[in-house]
């Protein structure tokens, strides 16, 4: 029985992981905000006949502490982990700051992820053959770059340039691992699921919600046949410490997207930003 963490495991993409896996006899803990939907996730596992199979974690992952916390709680309650799925994204229209200062989508989209691998890479190099999927904006997307001198963006916030930039980051993140941890057992792959019918128009206003709403109904992809790629992943991992795909094709990882030198610089400034003294800094 694999034991698999996902978070945003309670909407969208995530869920739908959780509860194939879950009919496939996995073991899964879901992480996400909502009560509510962590609810609604532990009737559906339980009718299934999988309830004693199913946790539901409440966690902000926007919170850099709250981040560290779960995964020292993981590490206690699971010390096997097979897969690890970093799911937990928002599309945030307005700039917030967290409690601790960062930049809101940074804060979930970059540190959670980046926090999350650093804390359970010890419990995932215990599995036989571990892997951990990020979802993301990876696959030759132009758009998007790092502001390395307003990671937080301060200056004229925008939602999609904070998304992009959370999406080439990740890009590195992923790059950094395989260079940090070459000889790991861990597959690390990124995998952008492109249009799917998850949510999307929830955080806009009308009308635009609506244009969003039948745009995906007309477009994106259903959320069942989306998951199919990366349960594929899950049963038989690649080979490479690191590889990215766009749905099913296959991404370069040698390309600028994951220079080496512009990943060692990411993980650096994050160590620096989630050190304790590093907080509110910047």
């Amino acid at each position: 029985m694999r034991t698999l963490v996902i978070t945003g495991g309670t909407d969208g993409i995530g869920r739908a992981l959780a509860l194939h896996h879950l009919a496939e006899g996995d073991r899964v803990v879901a992480v996400g905000t909502s009560q509510a939907k962590g609810r609604s996730l532990l009737a559906e596992a339980a009718r299934l006949g999988a309830g004693d199979r199913c946790t539901f974690v409440a966690a902000d992952l926007s919170s850099t502490t709250g981040t560290v916390s779960l995964a020292e709680q993981l590490r206690r309650q699971h010390p096997v982990i097979d897969v690890l799925v970093l799911g937990a994204f928002r599309y945030q229209l307005t700039r917030q700051e967290t409690g601790e200062g960062f930049e809101r989508t940074f804060a979930l989209y970059v540190l959670s992820r980046f926090l999350l691998v650093e804390g359970l890479r010890d419990a995932l190099e215990q599995a036989s053959r571990p892997i951990v999927v990020n979802l993301c904006g990876t696959g030759g997307i132009r758009a998007g770059e790092l502001h390395w001198d307003d990671l937080q963006l301060r200056e004229g916030y925008r939602a999609f340039a904070a998304t992009m930039q959370g999406a080439r980051a990740n890009d590195l993140l992923g790059a950094a691992f395989a260079a940090e941890h070459p000889d790991s057992p861990i597959r690390y792959v990124l995998y952008n699921p492109m249009f799917v019918d998850t949510g999307l128009a929830d955080p806009f206003r009308q009308p635009v919600r609506g244009v969003v709403k039948l745009l995906a109904k007309l477009f994106a992809t259903p959320v069942e046949r989306a998951i199919r790629p990366i349960t594929e992943l899950i049963g038989s991992p690649p080979e490479a410490v690191l590889s990215a795909y766009r749905v099913r094709r296959r991404v370069d990882v040698a390309g600028p997207a994951f220079d080496p030198v512009d990943a060692r610089r990411l993980t650096a400034r994050l160590r620096e930003l989630t050190a304790p003294s590093g907080r509110m800094s910047e």
